[in-house]
């Protein structure tokens, strides 16, 4: 019987994007990927003092997202190479 699961890649998303501000609290990842629910994939402080989250996405996909940290406050990726208009995409 074949398969109809799709081929997943794993991408890691790691805040600070490019940026030295590290806000209170948790920041989550959110996009079309998770229907933009906060806390779906919340960022997990490494020994580097970075966060990260691993997300798995279809393969061959573009994915819109933007950080959301506790207080409503969204962050945006501007070394992202391609955006959708305030979101950063993630081409797999």
């Amino acid at each position: 019987m074949p398969s109809s699961a799709m081929a997943a890649t794993a991408e890691r998303l790691i805040w600070p994007p490019g940026t030295a501000d590290t806000p209170p609290g948790p920041v989550s990842v959110v996009g079309d990927f998770n229907d933009w629910q906060p806390g779906a994939h919340t960022l997990r402080l490494r020994r580097d003092g970075r966060r990260a989250v691993t997300v798995e996405l279809p393969s061959k996909s573009t994915h819109s997202f933007r950080y959301l940290a506790a207080g409503d406050y969204w962050f945006n990726v501007e070394s992202a190479g391609d955006h959708d208009g305030p979101n950063s995409r993630l081409h797999t």
